[in-house]
């Protein structure tokens, strides 16, 4: 099974990857935390809003809930970053974000992953933060989905009964 450490004495540069929703306060949030948190040492990990708001304090429970603390983090715009960091990779996590974002020079992969609006959820405050959890399980489950898409070859061989 191939290595994925690099040889000794070279450094490879990770890919910078950005998640990119309407407001920066619940999935992108999500997104870059559960990235950062399951091959951050392959990717350098950002995110940003279109018109970003305070980080939603549902988002903030509900990653706690999985070891995440996301104090000390805010909502950036795209403008933090435009013409200023080059991404290898641009992920969209909602259609608002997907057809207004604009083109970043030198920008590479775009990949559009849709989830719900936690933030646009009615009803109790359970209801709202079984939402919440719903597209934070669902982010969580793209996510790893993706990096086994992208390194087939270091995963676990298949177990046979």
């Amino acid at each position: 099974m191939p290595s994925s450490q690099s040889p000794p004495g070279v450094t490879m540069a990770k890919t910078r990857v950005l998640f990119i929703c309407s407001g920066n306060s619940a999935r992108s949030q999500m997104a870059e935390a559960f990235l950062r948190g399951c091959a951050g040492d392959q990717f350098d990990v950002y995110s940003a809003g279109l018109e970003p708001q305070a980080i939603h304090p549902m988002t903030v429970e509900v990653m706690a809930e999985r070891g995440f603390d996301l104090a000390g983090h805010r909502a950036k715009g795209l403008d933090e970053y435009l013409g200023k960091i080059h991404f290898g990779i641009l992920v969209t996590v909602c259609n608002r974000a997907k057809e207004t974002c604009p083109v970043f020079p030198g920008g590479g992969t775009r990949l559009h992953w849709p989830f719900d609006d936690p933030a646009a959820a009615t009803g109790s405050e359970e209801e709202r933060l079984a939402k919440f959890r719903e597209v934070r399980d669902a982010i969580e489950l793209r996510i790893r989905e993706w990096l086994r898409e992208r390194s087939p070859q270091q995963q676990p061989a298949p177990q046979t009964p």
